[in-house]
This record gives C-alpha cells, sequence and structure tokens, in this order.
C-alpha cells in the first residue's frame, strides 16, 4: 500500500496533463482539416497562426501550473505524450508517411518547450518558498 501512492501522485499528474493536452489539440486544432487557397495560387494551412498560438498559451498555462504544485516531471511527459498522440492521430490520414516527420518535431518541440517553461516556474517557486519567511500559526 505504501508504494501505491508514491507511484499514484507520479502518475496521476502526468494521464491529467495528456489529457489536457490531447483536448487542447482539439478544442484548437482538431477542427480545422481545410486548407486556404490564396488569389495568387498558392496554398496554407490548414491552421492559422491564432489556433497555434491558443493551443501554445493553453498548454503553457497547465504546464506552469503543474510545474508550481511540483510536478515538472509529470508536466513536461504528460505533455508532450498527450500532443505527440494528437498529432499522430490527427496527421496519420497521409499516404505518403511524411505526417511522422511532424509528429517527431512536435514531440521534440513540446519536449523541450514544456521542460523548459517547467525549470523556470520550479526555480520560481523554490525561489519564492525559500525566501518566504515562516510565520508561526
Amino acid at each position: 500500500m505504501g508504494l501505491q501512492r508514491p507511484v499514484l501522485r507520479a502518475v496521476v499528474p502526468a494521464f491529467v496533463l495528456a489529457g489536457v493536452a490531447v483536448a487542447a489539440w482539439a478544442v484548437w486544432l482538431g477542427w480545422d482539416q481545410g486548407y486556404d487557397v490564396r488569389a495568387d495560387g498558392s496554398v496554407s494551412g490548414p491552421y492559422q497562426p491564432w489556433q497555434v498560438a491558443g493551443l501554445a498559451v493553453t498548454l503553457l498555462a497547465a504546464v506552469c501550473c503543474a510545474a508550481a504544485r511540483g510536478n515538472s516531471a509529470a508536466a513536461v511527459g504528460g505533455t508532450t505524450a498527450g500532443l505527440t498522440l494528437a498529432a499522430y492521430v490527427d496527421w496519420s490520414g497521409d499516404a505518403s508517411g511524411l505526417f511522422m516527420v511532424g509528429v517527431v518535431l512536435v514531440m521534440v518541440g513540446s519536449f523541450v518547450a514544456s521542460a523548459v517553461a517547467s525549470a523556470v516556474v520550479s526555480a520560481a517557486t523554490d525561489t519564492l518558498r525559500r525566501d518566504r519567511p515562516l510565520t508561526p500559526r
């Protein structure tokens, strides 16, 4: 019984963050599958910059909250796993197989971004806790 609690405290936040990442992908990017054709014939899309920025801000908030609570590893692992899974599922219909390049780029980018954000928030949180005077109750 003693081992189950630490394992649950490590695993549950990671699954929650993975779920948040998948849900955020669905909300911000999952519904937009069409490409835009400009007047000059060039094609862009399927995502608009504001959609990607919305996803990034949403996940940044989730990662920062988890890191501030001491769950940096879960924030990094869960976010990376969730985004990688969402990208794979969303893009796997590409018959050329090149979608895997994008999936790997999402995996690496989300790992680096969430690791940096977690490290910054963890360091700031540790500094604030260390500098706060203890007050008797």
